[in-house]
């Protein structure tokens, strides 16, 4: 079948951008395995050691997913008890995401996860802030 040069893989943009996020999230899996949580949870867990503790909606925002994504990750964190929930004494349709001890405790064995991480990648320090420079052009609202 005769394909216009715009509808081969090769042409997409989008296809070296999956591909490339799938290879990232799969080196962190032995990271994280030993953890017990997922890439999902981790991302969400360094939003957490720095924030201590966030809304839904504005975790949702930083993690640049929905809360169809995120409230079932939430849930299951929750029953593994790293995290808690409680309703916003202010607004009660607003749920506080918090650390417990033992999710506050996971930070230790995480720490050093991204200096694993970048002598998996191979792109030289100019090179990675670049492609993350580019990234966040692309993530822009």
């Amino acid at each position: 079948m005769k394909v216009n040069d715009n509808m081969k893989l090769d042409s997409q943009l989008c296809f070296p951008l999956y591909a490339a996020a799938r290879k990232i999230v799969n080196l962190y899996t032995p990271y994280l395995k030993p953890l017990g949580i997922t890439y999902t949870q981790y991302i969400m867990f360094l939003v957490l050691w720095e924030e201590e503790k966030i809304t839904v909606g504005d975790l949702c925002k930083r993690l640049k997913l929905d809360t169809g994504t995120v409230t079932p990750m939430l849930k299951n964190t929750e029953k593994q008890g790293l995290i808690n929930r409680t309703r916003s004494e202010e607004d009660e349709r607003v749920v506080v995401v918090s650390l417990t001890e033992e999710g506050k405790a996971l930070y230790k064995k995480a720490k050093d996860i991204p200096t694993k991480l970048s002598s998996c990648v191979r792109l030289s320090p100019e090179e990675a802030m670049q492609l993350y420079s580019t990234l966040y052009k692309l993530l822009e609202e």
